[in-house]
């Protein structure tokens, strides 16, 4: 049992996050970046922005610069009005240094495929680093076609996305770091699979929020236990960074 006191100084919220090794044998290392209220809410009015500002604000872009892709459901991608990953100069060459592109590729978990396609998020992805779309065989045949159109489609189930054919496939090609940034459903199902292995939860000082948690499991999912590997207080917010052990 440990009293949290004031420590260092941190001089860029990012410098713990990039010192972990992010190695996992066999498959991709999956982590998931949420913000939640005091009360554990993950949306104001069916959006996060109101809770990420100031420090978290920042740390939502750089998060992104330690992951070979960026993985969001569909739902998220409709509300919060995603494009392709921007990330700071100095991130950019930091990548570079590391052989890797300057920033990572998104992809978008979709059962539907009832997506508009002409978004940012398809329609200005960089050339050659073109968003994926994860789907399944029970999509609409004239929906999927359209997706192959501006998409990298990948088909990772029957009836639904099944999270670890997902991640499997997105390990198969070469990412080695998946950053989820929801929405909470999705995240439900990573975990449900046993699929994460890092969550990165900003608790923003606010009291209240819609009625959505920051993960919805499906109905008897079994519990999954995380180890606290830091704590870190920045404007009255915190930022909580959890493992799953290895001999979970």
């Amino acid at each position: 049992m440990h009293l949290l006191r004031p420590g260092e100084e941190l001089g860029d919220l990012l410098t713990p996050y990039a010192a972990v090794d992010r190695c996992r044998p066999g498959r991709a290392w999956v982590m998931a970046n949420m913000v939640g209220t005091l009360s554990g809410s993950a949306a104001v009015g069916g959006k996060v922005g109101e809770l990420s500002e100031g420090p978290d604000a920042r740390l939502f872009v750089d998060m992104r610069s330690l992951a070979d892709v960026v993985l969001v459901g569909a739902e998220t991608v409709r509300r919060e009005g995603y494009g392709p990953v921007r990330l700071r100069e100095e991130l950019v060459a930091a990548r570079r240094d590391q052989g890797r592109p300057d920033s990572p590729v998104v992809a978008v978990v979709s059962r539907s495929l009832e997506l508009d396609w002409d978004r940012p998020v398809f329609a200005d992805a960089p050339e050659g680093r073109r968003t994926i779309v994860l789907t399944c065989e029970s999509a609409d045949p004239a929906r999927l076609a359209r997706a192959r159109e501006v998409a990298d489609v990948v088909v990772a189930g029957e009836r639904s996305v099944d999270p670890a054919l997902a991640v499997a496939a997105l390990s198969e090609r070469g990412h080695g770091v998946v950053l989820c940034e929801g929405g909470p459903r999705w995240l439900g199902e990573l975990v449900a699979h046993d699929c994460l292995d890092e969550l990165c939860l900003t608790v923003a000082p606010i009291l209240g929020g819609d009625l959505l948690p920051v993960s919805i499991a499906p109905p008897d999912s079994p519990l999954r236990r995380f180890a606290l590997r830091h704590a870190i207080a920045a404007d009255d917010t915190l930022f909580l960074r959890y493992e799953r052990p290895a001999d979970a």
